[in-house]
């Protein structure tokens, strides 16, 4: 695929692998991604419309419970869930 760029970026409207992209006029998810991990690729849609994560530092206690749910939902104590998947997406750009 020397010189071509991938359908797939295209089509989704990103710059590049790995490079995660609002999607404001989607019906139900916030960002997209085409995951490039070793030669497997994989458009990965992810995060709920109009919701806005923790952040990285949360400051109030109801920030720092909202981040806490979050994290006991999604199974955050396994360290490595891998580039293929929306959990790992959503803790890097959203909590």
């Amino acid at each position: 695929m020397a010189g071509k760029k991938d359908p797939r970026l295209e089509r989704v409207g990103v710059e590049g692998y790995n490079k995660p992209k609002r999607t404001p006029t989607h019906p139900t998810k916030s960002h997209v991604v085409v995951a490039k991990d070793g030669d497997q690729i994989k458009t990965i849609r992810f995060g709920q419309q109009g919701v806005s994560g923790a952040g990285d530092n949360p400051k109030s206690s109801e920030d720092k419970a909202r981040k806490k749910s979050y994290y006991a939902r999604h199974n955050a104590q396994d360290p490595n869930p891998g580039k293929l998947s929306a959990r790992y997406w959503s803790h890097k750009v959203k909590w």
